[in-house]
């Protein structure tokens, strides 16, 4: 089936799949929902000295930011902070000058 373009109608994916082999297995769904062995979360305990070489382990997969990006982050930032503060600023000055006026009638 075509659509008016030329190109092959989109086909529902996931649990809605129609039709051929569905993306989701139940081996990996069992594999997932076993409970782990007693023996199993013994060998995972780790010791504190291992700590600081897990960190640079961690570290190194990191994606930093460059230069350019960090300094439009921070822009933005900054800029959403204003915006919010002239909220903030500009509810607060209305609510008083509402309770002011109550209370002067």
């Amino acid at each position: 089936m075509t659509n008016p373009n030329g190109q092959n109608a989109a086909q529902p994916t996931g649990k809605r799949q129609l039709r051929g082999v569905s993306p989701v297995s139940s081996d990996g769904y069992e594999a997932k929902r076993t409970p782990v062995n007693a023996d199993e979360a013994e060998e995972k305990t780790t010791s504190i000295a291992t700590f600081p070489g897990e960190v640079v382990s961690e570290m190194s997969k990191v994606i930093w930011p460059t230069g350019k990006q960090m300094l439009n982050y921070t822009l933005i930032t900054f800029a959403f902070l204003i915006v919010l503060t002239i909220l903030v600023w500009g509810t607060d000055t209305l609510a008083s000058m509402g309770i002011r006026w109550i209370l002067i009638r």
